[in-house]
């Protein structure tokens, strides 16, 4: 074991050792050995098998038969959700062939930040994470259950559904992905065309036609942006299948993964026996966690799970600081290029040898704990397998000896970095986080006048006004979750991206998000403590001059004038982003949610 990685290990352990303990004592009260159900009521237990049809009803009123609770965040706007239309009746048929029952427990909203960027709604986006968890604890709540499965992909849903899980620790838990579109445009046109676009080069039509073939069919976008770093991140956790996240929807082995994962739930439920039962808050421990956060690093993941990680380790009693994220980028290195940090895809991605592939360098690196409970049993090398169709089911064989195309996965020994890409920056303006796998070398350090503003239209109108023409720092302040909810500010990249194009030194600091796809601008985001908080980046003004170093790990502001800690905070109206496009009902959750480096969660810490 690389003695950084095992170091750092230890010391969430020992951090936790209270939390943890107190999560685990919880969970294991709640655990039975035997269906829960037998503890309800006969008019409890009527209301919930009334809707069954006569065998699963008969089923359901004894002890010896599992039943599976169905969570699903379909819907059929967002192309990576749809294909999960058919999922509960592929489930249900799949239990009743294994002498099982399941039901469908409960529905959770899933939003698409593709569709919200720059919009209204992209107010609601963070906070929807806390709103599926809620709705995850409500499905399960009925007490009916003897594992779950949970069907999600994007970028929020994932996590709020492991969160609620998590608070149902004591039940086995698997997820069930729906898989990535097949490839489109190439991401390298795609990004020439939105650039020229910002620019004025070409209309609307022709950009409309660029995203419509990137965005083309059902599945999952196909960048490596938070909905497919979830997809990793399960498997690195040992919560779902192994190989199986990004096999494309409506094939023949997406299909049998559907019907595989629910005779692998069932292996693990008391009704297997005590040797095979593993609950969901067994498995997610400190160990699992920090392969969570290996696997982000390893493959380039996304800048969201900084929050979501933090967030959902919280939910198992678990304590991560981006201290953590930052001590293991150190020596965790970065082994895939998968855009937005190159130009291939998932698809390709996954064609070059995969997260199997990916997990057997670390493994041999050290930078793995190989020891840690799976579903699949004790151990990580359980997952160094690809499914394949055999006789109409799924089978099993090793990944890839050797990458299939070093220009997208790459062995340790020929790693495209031999660091993980995440950085932590802190100074006199406060700490964040700072993703360099995709920013050129000569990028990395920035010092330059700030431009100031408390909106991502702001700078949008500055730059069309012809404002935005020199090395600059671009200062959004009042966009952290207290302030409006943390929105994506992903429509600043191709107006930086296009200063920094005509050969200025531009960088970014935020209190905001700017999402999976974050890329070759040099950007502090999720900056602690916020503006709306106090945070000292709320006073920051025109003309200072702003460092942000992430070789040195620095974040440092230099006033023009006076000294920062006399200035007042500014304080922009905000009230246009408390109001309409449902933001009225959320105005609890701005009060209730904890800083970024807590996981700007509304939920209280297990103590």
């Amino acid at each position: 074991m690389n003695p950084v990685f095992q170091a750092v290990t230890e010391r969430i352990i020992e951090r936790s050792r209270a939390s943890r303990g107190a999560y685990l004592a919880r969970i294991r009260a709640a655990a039975g050995d035997r269906p829960t159900r037998g503890g309800l009521g006969c008019s409890n237990l009527a209301h919930g098998v009334a809707a069954c049809g006569a065998e699963d009803k008969k089923a359901l009123q004894g002890d010896v038969v599992a039943n599976i609770g169905i969570i699903s965040a379909y819907n059929d706007m967002l192309s990576a959700h749809q294909p999960f239309e058919d999922y509960p009746a592929r489930i249900k048929a799949a239990a009743r062939a294994a002498g099982a029952v399941a039901q469908f427990a409960g529905g959770t909203p899933a939003m698409c930040d593709g569709v919200t960027q720059g919009q209204d709604g992209m107010d609601l986006s963070l906070f929807s994470r806390d709103v599926i968890a809620l709705s995850t604890a409500v499905a399960l709540s009925h007490d009916m259950f003897d594992a779950a499965l949970c069907l999600g992909v994007c970028d929020k849903i994932v996590p709020g559904l492991l969160i609620g899980a998590l608070s149902f620790g004591h039940l086995p838990i698997l997820f069930v992905p729906a898989g990535p579109m097949p490839s489109g445009l190439p991401n390298k046109e795609k990004v020439r065309i939105r650039e020229a676009f910002t620019a004025g080069e070409i209309g609307r039509e022709e950009l409309l036609a660029a995203e419509c073939a990137s965005y083309h069919s059902a599945g999952t976008c196909t960048f490596y942006g938070t909905a497919n770093s979830n997809q990793m991140m399960m498997e690195f956790l040992g919560l779902q299948l192994p190989g199986g996240s990004f096999v494309n929807p409506g094939t023949a082995l997406r299909d049998a993964l559907t019907e595989e994962a629910v005779r692998a739930v069932l292996a693990t439920t008391h009704l297997a026996g005590p040797e095979a039962y593993r609950p969901i808050g067994e498995i997610v421990d400190e160990r699992a966690v920090v392969n969570g956060i290996a696997g982000l690093l390893a493959t380039g993941g996304s800048t969201n799970h900084t929050l979501h990680l933090v967030a959902i380790a919280q939910a198992a009693g678990i304590r991560v600081t981006w201290s953590d994220f930052a001590e293991l980028s150190s020596v965790v290195p970065l082994l895939a290029h998968v855009y937005p940090n190159g130009t291939a895809d998932v698809n390709h991605f996954h064609a070059a040898g995969g997260l199997g592939f990916v997990m057997r360098e670390l493994l041999d690196a050290g930078l793995l704990h190989e020891g840690v409970l799976t579903f699949r049993g004790r151990g990580m090398s359980n997952f160094l397998a690809e499914p394949f169709l055999e006789e109409g089911g799924v089978a099993w064989r090793e990944p890839p000896a050797e990458s299939l195309d070093e220009k997208v996965l790459r062995p340790v020994a020929r790693a495209f970095d031999r660091e993980g890409g995440l950085k932590l920056v802190s100074g006199n303006i406060g700490r964040a986080v700072v993703k360099v796998s995709a920013v050129a070398p000569e990028f990395h350090r920035i010092t330059a006048p700030a431009r100031v503003f408390s909106s991502q239209e702001g700078l949008k109108a500055a730059f069309q006004a012809g404002e935005l023409d020199g090395d600059l720092v671009a200062v959004i302040t009042h966009q952290g979750p207290r302030a409006n909810g943390m929105p994506e500010l992903h429509k600043l990249t191709p107006y930086l991206g296009i200063l920094q194009n005509k050969g200025h030194r531009v960088a970014l600091v935020t209190d905001g998000r700017m999402s999976g796809a974050s890329g070759k601008v040099l950007a502090a985001i999720h900056t602690t403590p916020e503006a709306l908080d106090g945070g000292l980046v709320g006073r920051i003004r025109d003309g200072d001059m702003v460092t942000v170093d992430a070789t040195s790990g620095v974040l440092e502001v230099q006033p023009a004038e006076g000294r920062l800690e006399d200035r007042e905070i500014s304080h922009p109206d905000l009230s246009s982003s408390h109001r309409g496009m449902g933001r009225d009902l959320f105005a609890a959750f701005r009060r209730q949610a904890s800083g970024a480096e807590e996981g700007a969660s509304i939920f209280e810490e297990v103590r």
